[in-house]
């Protein structure tokens, strides 16, 4: 018995939020992408090229005051602050 739940646990693909450094299902995150064409873009699919950073929706993660930061970190890019407002409206409207 355990060992199908140690099975199905490894299934799950997890990844860590660039925000609080959590380690979470991927499906329980939200995707930030820098498409090919330098673009960053809200990846609701979790299918899109490029380099892709991941983030919690959680609203202690989503107000961090270096989101910013760390999401320009993440992406290797500079995120310019309608880039980033317009991203986190979009978050928020889901």
């Amino acid at each position: 018995m355990t060992k199908e739940k140690d099975i199905i646990a490894r299934k799950d693909n997890y990844r860590k939020c660039i925000s609080c450094q959590q380690s979470v299902p991927k499906r329980d995150l939200i995707r930030i992408v820098r498409a090919t064409d330098g673009k960053v873009v809200l990846d609701k699919t979790h299918k899109l090229n490029g380099r892709g950073a991941y983030l919690m929706k959680d609203k202690h993660c989503l107000e961090d005051q270096k989101l910013r930061s760390k999401l320009s970190n993440a992406l290797k890019t500079n995120i310019t602050s309608e880039d980033f407002d317009r991203l986190i409206c979009e978050i928020k409207g889901e």
